[in-house]
């Protein structure tokens, strides 16, 4: 059974999402990174695209970046903070 981990988006008006999921693909500034549980510490600069979620009963969730973020990812959490989603 593939292991879960926490994610939060959060843009400067609201949180667009919290919630435990399966994996994460986002739009980083060199390309497409993906990101499942236990990876290492991380901090990147987003570009604008799609960011893919996979929820733990496997339903995909994809949102539209129009502007460029970051994104964190320590301990099992990983957070994005957007200008614009």
């Amino acid at each position: 059974m593939e292991k879960d981990f926490l994610l939060t988006i959060l843009c400067p008006d609201k949180k667009l999402y919290e919630g435990r999921i399966k994996s994460l693909v986002v739009p980083s500034e060199l390309g497409y990174l993906g990101v499942l549980a236990n990876h290492a510490p991380l901090i990147t600069n987003l570009a604008p695209g799609k960011i893919t979620i996979r929820k733990p009963s496997d339903e995909i969730t994809v949102l539209h970046s129009k502007g460029k973020g970051f994104l964190e990812v320590n301990n099992n959490t990983a957070s994005i903070l957007l200008t614009t989603a």
